[in-house]
This record gives C-alpha cells, sequence and structure tokens, in this order.
C-alpha cells in the first residue's frame, strides 16, 4: 500500500512523527491507548479504501458513476479518519500539560 498509494506514505510520516512525539512526551498508557486506536483506524480506512478501488477497478474497469461514489464514499472515510486522529493529536500534544 506504502508503494502505490501517496496518501499512505504521508499517513506513514504522521505515524512516525505522532509516535515520536508521544515518546518525548511521555504519554501515560491511556494517552498510547487513545493515540493508537487514532492511528489505526487511519490505517484500517486507508486499507480499506485502496482495496475496495483495486477490486472495483478489476470488476469493472470502464468508469461507472456508483463505483464512481463507492470510491469516493471511501476516500471520504480516509479524510474523516484522518481529521479525528489530527484532532486526538492536538489534543495530546497541544493541550495543557
Amino acid at each position: 500500500m506504502i508503494k502505490t498509494q501517496g496518501h499512505a506514505r504521508f499517513h506513514a510520516l504522521a505515524t512516525v512523527a505522532a509516535i515520536g512525539l508521544g515518546v518525548w512526551q511521555g504519554l501515560t498508557r491511556l494517552e498510547w491507548a487513545v493515540l493508537l486506536l487514532a492511528i489505526a483506524g487511519v490505517w484500517v480506512a486507508e486499507g480499506l479504501n485502496t482495496a475496495l478501488e483495486a477490486l472495483a477497478d478489476v470488476c469493472h474497469p470502464e468508469w461507472h458513476g456508483l463505483i464512481g461514489r463507492a470510491k469516493d464514499v471511501a476516500a471520504g472515510a480516509v479524510l474523516l479518519a484522518a481529521i479525528a486522529a489530527a484532532a486526538v493529536g492536538a489534543l495530546l500534544f497541544l493541550g495543557s500539560p
């Protein structure tokens, strides 16, 4: 996925940055759990989006409105997961000590 999906490479960098910040700030066990769930949510959404796109391309190589809509919805789910993860990161890393 990282080889073929540009957004996955961005998510990989964000994952490394978030884990690095977590180590640097000394997150508690609960904070780590929340952070890792947020990271996992993004990766799960990205994986499902990539799988759906590949499957749709094999099943119907020509453009089709419903397939386009399904791909848009899956991409929107990734965006929503990424926004939620960014909010979690902001709360953990920018919140008061």
